[in-house]
């Protein structure tokens, strides 16, 4: 990345595991519902798919089943203006699937994902020649729980110098307890996260991997070496570490009806806010208001203000900022 964080010409490349997800209406229980709702989900293609919607150019690689499942995540990701033409259609491995279980305030979600046709990726993803001329690879904490080729692989692309690639890699934590062994997370992705150029990492995950009394600046501490870092203290706020020092924006007042895809649409708006140069004000504030968006709706992927209204929002002067853009939903 250059000064000012604007990045080279070139799409931003996502690589990870998008699945079928299945889930009944929010005030319905797994266990009582008659119906249950087809989407796709996957942290990655979800901020392929936001990044898509803000007009960023962008890749999605991966691979999926040669199924009826596989066929219809990639028409979802496609149909958002996401290129899936680098995806493996695996013939011999499934499309993973999940099924979301409502409870409150909280989603519980089971995985189908062993033995799936992500799962058996490696770092053979990264000889794509998309690479060669993309602005930034995004990655996740989600693919190095996958399987040993899966950790190989972005182990491998956080460990190529900056002096080798054209691109900034952006890391999500992204941590999901239920893919990890027991005690294996926290270093994993302790050192994964401080390898790359970009982090976000939620300020309660951190606590969940690192200890429980961190505080944003302990987060820094133990990540020190990414130039941008951004903490998000879940509906409170996001604090950003970077070398123009720390920024702070509060998150927007918007009602939740289900938290899951939240985090991946807000790395999706700060990312373009970066790509743009507007500053990290903007950045942050773009990633919230993205946010927002998912939200509000029980698939991963919700729809955004339009773009008026979303630059009026980031025209807001800062003692506006928390209370105007609470009205970024309504007409």
């Amino acid at each position: 990345m250059t000064s000012g964080w604007q990045s080279a010409e070139g799409a931003v490349v996502c690589i990870g595991e998008t699945m079928a997800a299945l889930a009944p209406a929010p005030s319905s229980s797994l266990e009582c519902a008659d119906d249950l709702r087809v989407s796709v989900a996957g942290a990655e293609s979800n901020v392929a798919m936001y990044l898509a919607d803000l007009g960023v150019p962008v890749s999605w690689l991966s691979a999926v089943g040669d199924d009826p499942l596989g066929r219809r995540v990639l028409a979802e990701v496609g149909a958002s203006g996401v290129d899936v033409s680098g995806v493996r259609c695996d013939p011999e491995r499934p499309t993973g699937l999940l099924v979301k279980e409502p409870t409150g305030s909280r989603t519980r979600v089971h995985y189908y994902r062993g033995n799936s046709a992500a799962s058996a990726m490696g770092p053979d993803v990264l000889d794509d020649d998309r690479l060669r001329s993309a602005s930034i690879l995004h990655l996740t904490g989600v693919t190095p729980a996958l399987s040993p080729s899966c950790r190989n692989l972005v182990t491998t692309a956080l460990t190529v110098p900056p002096a080798e690639r054209p691109y900034a890699i952006s890391f999500d934590v992204n941590h999901r307890p239920a893919l990890w062994p027991p005690g294996t997370a926290t270093t994993v992705l302790r050192d994964l996260a401080d390898q790359a150029d970009i982090t976000f990492v939620g300020l309660d995950e951190a606590r969940e991997l690192w200890g429980a009394d961190l505080q944003p600046a302990d987060v820094r501490a133990l990540l020190p070496h990414p130039r941008l870092l951004v903490v998000k203290d879940g509906g409170h706020s996001a604090i950003a570490f970077s070398d123009e020092g720390v920024r702070t924006v509060p998150a927007l007042d918007t009602d939740v009806v289900e938290p899951v895809g939240a985090g991946d649409a807000f790395a999706a708006g700060v990312l373009t806010g970066l790509l743009r140069g507007g500053g990290m004000e903007r950045a942050l504030r773009l990633g919230h208001i993205t946010a927002a968006s998912a939200l509000k709706v029980t698939a991963d992927h919700g729809p955004l203000p339009d773009s008026d209204r979303i630059e009026r929002l980031l025209e807001l002067p800062a003692s506006e900022w928390a209370a105007g853009a609470g009205s970024c939903f309504r007409g």
